[in-house]
């Protein structure tokens, strides 16, 4: 499963930060940030199971950034 969110971080080291904390924090999760594109793409896939986007967006705002999925 893909889950594709819009985020405000525009800070490479804060998005590398942000990509271990999430992969720390899950095990089955990869995610990766699209900093040139406007709405400053977050995408995490699942390589098991079902992604819990509600996670992973306070785990973005735990760390003072705010996220929420990208609609279709």
């Amino acid at each position: 499963m893909i889950e594709v969110f819009k985020t405000n971080v525009a800070d490479r080291d804060k998005a590398n930060l942000l990509i271990d904390k999430l992969q720390n924090s899950f095990d089955n999760y990869s995610a990766s940030f699209d900093l040139e594109d406007c709405d400053c793409i977050l995408v995490v896939k699942c390589t098991t199971g079902c992604l819990q986007p509600n996670l992973i967006i306070n785990l973005i705002i735990g760390y003072g950034h705010s996220a929420e999925v990208l609609s279709d």
